[in-house]
């Protein structure tokens, strides 16, 4: 594909997710230039590994399409891992993948192979230092924290622009995230799971203790009332809403990031599909040309990131610190809202639906949090498969509001289909036919001898020749324009269809580029990164704030009886500390 460019003049690609080998091709036909995959060990997502038969067959079908796979090997190692993640290294290597994505820095000391390097997230990308240094261990790539701002992208873009510059080499790559689930901390320096569970998120088995509910205590260990008097008990406190910068891809690209990246590798096929397509299109209207016409993509359904797993949404820092970057309330998916309540009654719902919303049999609903399911559909009343827990607000200031978070339909509908567009070439030769199929990145012809024998009907025979040879079936590709440079001659539709089963299975796939390291110029030293046993006192650092969350910012709003303790549901404390110069949240014991 040939996406707009960055102001470094480099080719976009959107980088969708897999947690198997079914996903990643769902994903490419979706519209995925790139794919990045477990490996069988050592990734971020311990319950995403996959086969290294599986990724050699992935990279064999990516590879037609013009996709990369990248693997990511991106947990700190203990000294006995590490040999095993160097054959590892060297096997994805082999089986042809196009990087790897690592955390551990001790690697680059390591017999690696000659293979792109991407640094994970996990690295604890937030400075312009922290991008050069990478970009001199011979780094292609950085994979940014989430919680940057524009202007610290910019920032960091100069920096390795600069850099580059001074040494004559080429800049380090800058990816983004721009969609999917945000850790609360950042990434890297999380230890709140391996402090209370003994799963560490940075050995792949967060267990996701930002998604539990907590109590929000004083100093006195009372728990805290909210603005209107409710106390503040068992709330998801740290759940922040999904990422989505869908509407400022643009400005991503003016600040230098050349790599979209979805978050997903525990997500499933319906989700990787509805938003890999739903960024796909969103890339391709940026461009004018859209494409340079070798791809074609086509779905039989309306991409929409609320229809699949949603909890809200926010550009997260993107624009600086906004409101309501987190759900208190959940930490599950919220869907889409379609609707107010006006009655409830057993088992079932008057409602008044959004204009254009049609509900079918088995769709998944809520009301403030409590889920259900429709069994049943007379008008604008709705038979669900329970009574409510609770009635919902029904007055008319403030109607119970109504979300799907299933949409059976839509589901049904997502299929997408990806086909590399072609020209066919006929050119008549002294004793044949050539025949060309080709497009930007491929060419191939072949010869085929056969008498040229006159046509008792010179229209049909060329209209024969055009149909048969452009009649590609259930391949991966498509004949985009047809040339005829040849008299119309008599051959048989056997032989033309021979002629195209032959050829079709031949046809070659772009190569993979070869872009070995760079020499590590800079030395990893004594503040690598490696797994250690040691928990740090700040077990979340966060960018996030819960005063101003809140509404109770220090410096806007302060609130004179401060949270100070989170308690879990087991009753242990976490004390809370608000670092106001360096705008940051801690959470210790």
């Amino acid at each position: 594909m040939n996406y707009p460019a960055n102001s470094d003049n480099k080719r976009l690609t959107l980088l969708a997710p897999a947690r198997n080998a079914s996903v990643a091709r769902a994903a490419i036909q979706a519209g995925a230039d790139a794919i990045y995959i477990g490996a069988p060990r050592f990734g971020a997502r311990q319950a995403a590994g996959n086969s290294l038969d599986d990724i050699r067959q992935l990279v064999a079908y990516a590879r037609t399409y013009g996709v990369d796979i990248l693997v990511t090997l991106n947990t700190l190692l203990t000294d006995e891992e590490r040999p095993e993640a160097v054959r590892m290294a060297w096997q994805l290597y082999e089986a042809g993948v196009s990087a790897l994505i690592i955390q551990d820095l001790t690697l680059l000391d390591c017999d690696m192979p000659p293979i792109r390097l991407h640094a994970s997230t996990q690295c604890d990308n937030r400075t312009p230092e922290q991008a050069v240094r990478l970009q001199r261990m011979g780094f292609r790539r950085v994979v940014l924290a989430r919680e940057l701002g524009l202007s610290e992208i910019r920032a960091i873009r100069d920096a390795v622009r600069q850099d580059a510059m001074e040494r004559g080499v080429e800049p380090i790559e800058l990816e983004a995230f721009v969609h999917g689930a945000l850790c609360v901390s950042y990434s890297g320096r999380c230890y709140l799971s391996e402090c209370l569970t003994g799963r560490s998120a940075n050995r792949g088995c967060c267990a996701q203790m930002c998604r539990l509910p907590y109590d929000i205590l004083d100093r006195d260990k009372a728990v805290l009332r909210d603005d209107c008097g409710r106390p503040l008990a068992q709330q998801y406190a740290l759940s922040l809403q999904d990422l989505d910068r869908s509407a400022f891809l643009a400005e991503l690209i003016d600040a230098g990031v050349t790599t979209f990246k979805i978050e997903g590798r525990l997500k499933d096929e319906a989700y990787v599909t509805n938003i890999t397509a739903y960024y796909r299109q969103k890339i391709d209207s940026l461009s004018a040309q859209q494409s340079d016409g070798d791809s074609v993509f086509r779905r039989n359904f309306v991409p929409n990131p609320a229809k699949t797993f949603h909890r809200g949404q926010t550009d997260y820092f993107l624009h600086g610190r906004t409101a309501h970057m987190a759900n208190w309330q959940t930490p599950k998916s919220t869907g889409e809202a379609i609707g107010t309540v006006l009655a409830a009654r057993g088992n079932t719902l008057t409602v008044r639906l959004h204009e254009g919303v049609v509900l079918h049999n088995g769709d998944g609903l809520s009301i403030d949090q409590e889920g259900f399911s429709v069994n049943g559909i007379q008008g604008n009343t709705l038979l669900i498969n329970k009574p409510l827990s609770r009635e919902p607000r029904t007055d008319n200031r403030e109607p119970g509001s109504l979300h799907r978070n299933l949409d059976t339909e839509f589901l049904r509908s997502l299929h997408a289909e990806r086909r590399i567009l072609l020209d066919l070439l006929v050119s008549e030769t002294p004793d044949g036919f050539t025949i060309t199929y080709s497009n930007a990145t491929r060419h191939f012809s072949r010869h085929f001898v056969y008498p040229h024998e006159a046509a008792s009907n010179p229209e049909r025979a060329l209209t024969t020749m055009r149909e048969q040879l452009a009649k590609l079936g259930d391949t991966p590709y498509e004949v985009r324009r047809v040339t005829l440079q040849t008299e119309p001659y008599f051959i048989p539709i056997s032989v033309l269809n021979s002629w195209r089963r032959e050829l079709i299975p031949a046809m070659p796939v772009p190569q993979q580029t070869k872009e070995e390291t760079v020499t590590n110029t800079a030395s990893v030293g004594a503040s690598f990164r490696t797994y250690s046993a040691d928990i740090p006192e700040a077990l979340m650092t966060c960018r996030y704030c819960m005063l101003y969350e809140m509404g109770h910012c220090r410096k806007l709003n302060p609130l004179a009886n401060e949270p100070a303790y989170l308690r879990t549901s087991t009753g242990t404390l976490l004390r809370l500390t608000f670092d106001c110069r360096a705008c940051e949240m801690r959470i210790s014991r």
